[in-house]
């Protein structure tokens, strides 16, 4: 087994650490990461791969070791799919890869499913806490069909809305009151918590407003926590329903940065489906799409 780190250059410049364990001649998997993490929330889950895969997880821009643009701009959902691309190109040029994400890492992979870049070399994508903003757009669009789901996934996502105004989050965050509500993590820095800020500003309201959902054929394992405190089961899983033609749901008794503090099940999990999903599917959908 051995451990690299390489830096890898987006297509706007933007630089990007990442890190590559486990077998060299394995197949790879890229993880990536959401708020306000780093590559490090793996660290456990990759350590349980290692004796069978290539792990890369790298820190998204604005995150750990990555450059940090200042634009809000510059976090847009199709720049996260250009970094996306450029580590995939980086580190499996040859190799479909096995695709792993948990929160905005999630939310920034659902998009790369269909960039045409990436067609055929995606051989499976994990979602964890994550859900496609375009899909979850269509779900809200439609509350009048599910209003108490609706209501309840509302209620969990103020946080959202408190994350729009000027000012108010950085202050927050500087005075350490983050830390009270997130799950304590040696790695994370408030460094991260600020810059990530920018995903939720360029992204949310623009896309859940106006949502351009796209039919997925790549295979996709939704794990779903039913203790999540940010996304509920059934957000998670209808949103994604219409959407995905090769759709496998996984339930865990678990809450949301489950993947750092119990990343055995999320291991066994990827490993398992890594194992069945085997060759890509192409990123075109069948006219008559099922789950």
């Amino acid at each position: 087994m051995s451990e690299v780190s390489r830096r890898v250059v987006s297509a706007d410049g933007v630089g990007l650490a990442v890190h590559e364990s486990g077998r060299a001649d394995g197949p790879v998997i890229v993880a990536v990461h959401g708020y306000p993490d780093n590559r490090h929330v793996w660290d456990g889950v990759a350590a349980r791969l290692a004796g069978e895969f290539r792990v890369v997880a790298y820190d998204v821009r604005g995150a750990g070791d990555s450059d940090k643009p200042r634009a809000v701009s510059a976090y847009r959902l199709a720049r996260l799919v250009d970094d996306l691309v450029a580590v995939v190109d980086a580190v499996s040029p040859d190799r479909p890869v096995h695709l792993v994400g948990h929160d905005w890492g999630s939310i920034q992979c659902w998009p790369a499913l269909t960039d045409a870049r990436l067609a055929g070399r995606i051989a499976g994508y994990t979602s964890i806490s994550g859900p496609s903003i375009d899909h979850a757009g269509v779900w809200l669009r439609r509350a009048r069909r599910h209003r108490r789901a609706s209501a309840r996934q509302l209620a969990h996502s103020t946080y959202i809305a408190l994350f729009q105004l000027p000012g108010l989050p950085e202050l927050a965050i500087r005075a350490g009151l983050f830390e009270r509500v997130l799950e304590p993590a040696s790695y994370r820095t408030r460094s991260d918590q600020l810059n990530g800020l920018k995903l939720y500003r360029a992204n949310m309201l623009s896309r859940v407003s106006r949502p351009r959902p796209a039919r997925i054929g790549v295979p996709v394992q939704l794990v779903v926590l039913e203790q999540d405190a940010f996304v509920t089961p059934e957000l998670a899983i209808a949103a994604a329903e219409p959407w995905v033609a090769e759709l496998t749901v996984q339930r865990l008794p678990a809450e949301h940065w489950a993947i750092s503090a119990q990343p055995e099940p999320f291991a066994e999990l990827v490993r398992s489906f890594a194992a069945q999903v085997g060759r890509p599917s192409s990123n075109s959908v069948p006219s008559n799409v099922s789950t």
